[in-house]
């Protein structure tokens, strides 16, 4: 019997990520990464309800990374404020993970079924985003509008954060794209004068 070793969910994440890589989503089984990372099917679904689940079972403690900056930033803050302390928190959980990101963005867009799932994770991003910032005593609309301009900015974002070449810093990319985002209202306005 082999010697145990730690940390069987990254492990399993991990050569799930270089299989679905390799071989494509569809045609890898769930005993082919649990063979690849030294484990039993039995562990896998230990860790994993399912195979698309090693993609996204980051996406809760994300979604709760992000609430709960929103949720502790001063009182004082603007709503934007508020998607920059969100923004700031959920950057530091990705740092060192840029290729990890690369490689599972390349695989989810491979796949229809996991594009609705990834889509499913930022609707639900929203919702509890819109709910942060409601009980932080922000109205309606503008509790829903700005939850769901982050997760737009978000999404934008990260993709540049993943693309070939890019080193700058999530955090960076994420305000930087806030900014972008900020200074179409002001141009929009001029353009229908």
């Amino acid at each position: 019997m082999g010697r145990w070793k730690p940390n069987a969910p990254g492990r399993l994440a991990t050569a799930a990520l270089e299989l679905y890589s390799e071989r494509g989503f569809e045609q890898t089984t769930v005993a082919e990464i649990a063979k690849r990372a030294g484990l039993t099917e039995r562990t896998f679904f230990r860790h994993y309800a399912d195979k698309r689940e090693v993609l996204f079972a980051g996406a809760p403690a994300m979604r709760e990374l992000f609430v709960q900056a929103v949720s502790d930033a001063p009182r004082s803050a603007a709503p934007v404020d508020l998607l920059v302390a969100g923004f700031d928190a959920v950057s530091e959980m990705f740092a060192d993970r840029r290729e990890a990101a690369r490689q599972r963005q390349s695989v989810i867009t491979a796949n229809a079924h996991l594009q609705e799932r990834e889509l499913i994770k930022l609707a639900k991003l929203s919702a509890a985003l819109a709910e942060a910032l409601r009980r932080r005593g922000v109205a309606e609309p503008t509790a829903t509008l700005t939850a769901e301009a982050g997760v737009v900015v978000f999404k934008v974002g990260f993709a540049r954060w993943i693309a070939p070449g890019e080193e700058r810093e999530m955090a960076q990319l994420l305000r930087e794209t806030l900014g972008e985002l900020k200074a179409l209202w002001p141009r929009a306005a001029s353009e229908r004068m």
